[in-house]
């Protein structure tokens, strides 16, 4: 008989069911509930209940643990300080779109060398949220594969939907069972619409084929995530973070009748792929926050930073040896320093 199927397969490898991962890596009652009150004090703060605002910081990608493990420690010191004014929420990236090819991240390739253990992948991830987890810090990150919340989500206390999938169906229907927080980033173009519609479609109840923890194929019925917000990231048509762009998305939110309230990426094309201006981004975002001159600016809940130990970016692949400690392999970064001082002055400027 002729072959018709799998023509194009050179492998399939088993992987664990998301249940027995979960039982050799287990939460323990107090990790869970942490996860359960970050996710809480987010909702607050997306509703307005809370006036602190939302930093999601971190590095554009997590490549090496040890300096993943750094980060966070020196990110968990500096939350305890500002906690009063600001809820700062690390950065945990796992997977990472690729416009055509390149490395897509820890759970796709833990061993940075074309392997592509998956199943390594995700138990690294799962111990690496947990280690952060235990520092006293919210994790957030890019959920990109529909498979993997089942692993890693009940770690998770915010999640996104970058700009290439915020369209898709598939990742509307997932946010919808979800149970953390989460924003849809306007497309790569800047649409702004599409996000909107994401955020609609997310908070109603949906039903889609999926897995349960048991790695059945299953129909999976959603209640809808009351918890989607807009993220404005800019496009290729410039950047959206100005009073007048923050004043149209207020606009298109309420036409939709959903809440008005977004976030603003100060990275990619907001900073113009240059993460020396995330800095400038970030303050003139806070400018308008102070200013507070009209419902729109009241309505920027949270900004977003990619951040590591040290600044810029790495050329990758490359040997692993020759690797730069603390310096990111996907976007580049600002580093803890210029963090730092940016976090600590928006403290200050919200007193």
């Amino acid at each position: 008989m002729q072959k018709v199927s799998d023509i194009h397969i050179t492998a399939t490898v088993p992987l664990p069911t998301p249940e027995e991962l979960l039982k050799e890596i287990p939460k323990s009652h107090e990790q869970a509930s942490f996860v359960a009150r970050s996710r809480t004090a987010i909702h607050h703060i997306i509703f307005g209940h809370d006036t602190r605002r939302l930093i999601i910081v971190g590095p554009c990608s997590i490549h090496d643990i040890d300096a993943g493990r750094e980060y966070a420690k020196k990110l968990a010191d500096l939350s305890s300080e500002v906690a009063d004014r600001l809820l700062l929420v690390m950065r945990v990236y796992f997977e990472k779109p690729r416009t055509t090819t390149g490395w897509k991240g820890l759970i796709m390739d833990p061993r940075l060398d074309g392997t592509c253990d998956i199943g390594e992948g995700l138990a690294t991830a799962r111990r690496f949220l947990r280690d952060v987890i235990d520092l006293g810090l919210p994790t957030a990150t890019e959920l990109l594969d529909p498979i993997t919340p089942q692993y890693i989500s009940d770690l998770i206390s915010w999640s996104t939907i970058g700009a290439r999938t915020s369209e898709s169906q598939t990742h509307r229907q997932m946010a919808s069972g979800l149970s953390m927080p989460l924003g849809f980033k306007n497309t790569t173009d800047g649409n702004i619409q599409a996000a909107v519609n994401a955020v609609h479609a997310a908070g109603q109840s949906q039903t889609f084929i999926g897995i349960d923890r048991n790695g059945c194929t299953s129909s999976i019925s959603t209640k809808g995530n009351p918890n989607c917000h807009l993220i404005l990231r800019g496009g290729s048509r410039g950047p959206n973070y100005d009073a007048a762009s923050v004043a149209a998305a207020h606009q298109q939110l309420k036409e939709a009748g959903l809440r008005p309230t977004l976030m603003i990426d100060c990275s990619h094309a907001n900073s113009g792929k240059n993460a020396d201006n995330q800095p400038k981004v970030f303050n003139a975002v806070l400018d308008q926050i102070k200013a507070n001159t009209s419902s729109q600016s009241g309505n920027i809940m949270g900004l977003m930073l990619e951040s590591n130990l040290n600044a810029g970016n790495q050329k990758f692949p490359q040997p692993i040896e020759k690797l730069a400690y603390g310096v990111s392999i996907t976007d580049a970064c600002i580093d803890w320093s210029t963090t730092e001082t940016l976090i600590r002055n928006t403290h200050a400027a919200l007193g």
